[in-house]
């Protein structure tokens, strides 16, 4: 089934900040974001993931990048308006049993990204070419 996500682009002070996701014995990143629900716009979406995910309230600028997997994938780069990064209380957080791994929000310096594991990687590649 095709889903479209919505994920988010924090860039402060030369970093990103990611999700690492400790799951099984795979250690990995991905960019905060979820799920589009019915009757949700992109924006909106990853207004509600940033707060469920990062406990903060962002400002979404502009789309940077599309990705078409399994439906398409908006990530928009965004700033913080208010909140402290690393406080969110999604499902992700709470609910011990869903046995999807570890959610570990943090900012990760962007020259760092060509050395671990992103996900998507074409998006991490986009991030050092809008910083440098």
């Amino acid at each position: 089934m095709l889903r479209s996500r919505s994920s988010v682009v924090l860039i402060q002070n030369k970093k990103v900040g990611l999700i690492k996701r400790i799951r099984n014995d795979s250690v990995y990143y991905v960019f905060p974001g979820g799920g589009i629900e019915a009757g949700e716009t992109p924006e909106e979406a990853a207004k509600r993931e940033a707060l469920e995910e990062l406990g903060v309230k962002i400002k979404v600028d502009e789309c940077i990048a599309t990705i078409e997997f399994d439906g398409p994938q908006y990530y928009f780069l965004s700033e913080i308006i208010d909140g402290i990064f690393g406080t969110g209380h999604g499902k992700e957080f709470t609910d011990e049993d869903r046995g999807r791994g570890l959610y570990l929000p943090m900012w990760i310096e962007i020259n760092r990204l060509s050395h671990i594991d992103v996900k998507p990687k074409e998006v991490a590649l986009e991030i050092k070419n809008l910083v440098n």
